[in-house]
């Protein structure tokens, strides 16, 4: 296994940044709001062509940030922490619960590429018949992204008007559909409220148009971010003897977070590893506890 070497970190300053004029530009109009999320799409769609950026790691971290969203929508109150507590400290007989089971839901959209086998996977209460339905109904595959997207989330909410996790999934896989992404990256999600969920027509176009600029340009930040701390672990991996550690390594690079107990390591090694990266840096811990700590990138 071959990880990049330190000067490697410099790579990525060289990942594209959103233009100023994406970042402070107000608009109004439905065309003007559209010009402006296309523009942070298409950088959005540079980034992730790019080697550097850890993109199970992105869309991992962003799938956590679409449960947050999902939670604040239903008014429940657990927030990061809880939902990673939720599903990574999970032990065998344990139910998630309800935030704990929003999460595993985005966590289980976003995991593989799109296909209706996916998105059944991760919401089973839809049979994948029911879901090509709706997303074949909306005309994906023709129109622009965010439209199309926006179609699916009309479709979805007037004939399930509870199903508002579910309908911002499938939402936004229509729109990696259409812009050409093989996985699900959350973006509506992350930047909807709960009342453009029941807005129809243009007031919902324009609303997801105004999602996706925050979304887009939060999902660039967070891909640089990442790539960033990516390649200082990358670098440091050779510093590390345990037998398993390229494998856990690996592991860091693709969850949001990890617990010692899901590393290939005895229980032991597994914590003297995690606390070996947190000295050099290379991977924090997450919780503040002394105990059923959670670790990350």
């Amino acid at each position: 296994m071959t990880f990049a070497r330190p000067d490697h970190i410099n790579d990525v300053d060289t990942l594209p940044r959103v233009p100023a004029w994406v970042t402070s530009t107000r608009a109004e109009t439905l065309e003007d709001v559209a010009f402006l999320s296309g523009s942070a799409l298409s950088h959005l769609h540079l980034v992730l062509g790019r080697h550097e950026v850890p993109q199970a790691l992105l869309r991992d971290r962003l799938a956590l940030k679409a449960a947050e969203a999902c939670m604040v929508f239903s008014g429940r109150p657990e927030r990061a922490g809880e939902l990673r507590d939720a599903v990574h400290l999970l032990r065998p007989g344990d139910l998630l619960g309800p935030a704990g089971e929003t999460y595993q839901r985005w966590r289980r959209g976003i995991k593989r590429p799109v296909s209706m086998k996916q998105l059944h996977r991760a919401l089973p209460e839809f049979e994948p018949d029911q879901i090509a339905n709706w997303l074949d109904q909306c005309g994906v595959g023709q129109g622009a992204p965010v439209a199309r997207a926006a179609s699916v989330l009309e479709t979805i909410m007037t004939d399930v008007p509870r199903a508002e996790v579910p309908a911002l999934i499938l939402a936004d896989a229509a729109l990696a559909q259409a812009l050409g992404w093989d996985h699900l990256v959350p973006l509506l999600s992350l930047s909807l409220k709960r009342a453009d969920l029941y807005k129809r027509g243009e007031e919902l176009r324009l609303a997801c148009h105004r999602a996706v600029i925050p979304s887009a340009i939060e999902a660039v930040r967070l891909a640089t971010d990442l790539a960033r701390r990516a390649a200082h672990l990358k670098a440091d991996a050779p510093k590390l003897r345990a037998k398993g550690a390229g494998q856990a390594v690996e592991i860091f690079l693709t969850r949001d977070a990890v617990a010692a107990s899901a590393l290939p390591l005895p229980d032991r090694a597994a914590r003297r590893l995690c606390d070996r990266l947190v000295g050099l840096g290379a991977v924090r811990e997450l919780t503040g506890r002394d105990t059923f700590r959670l670790y990350g990138v």
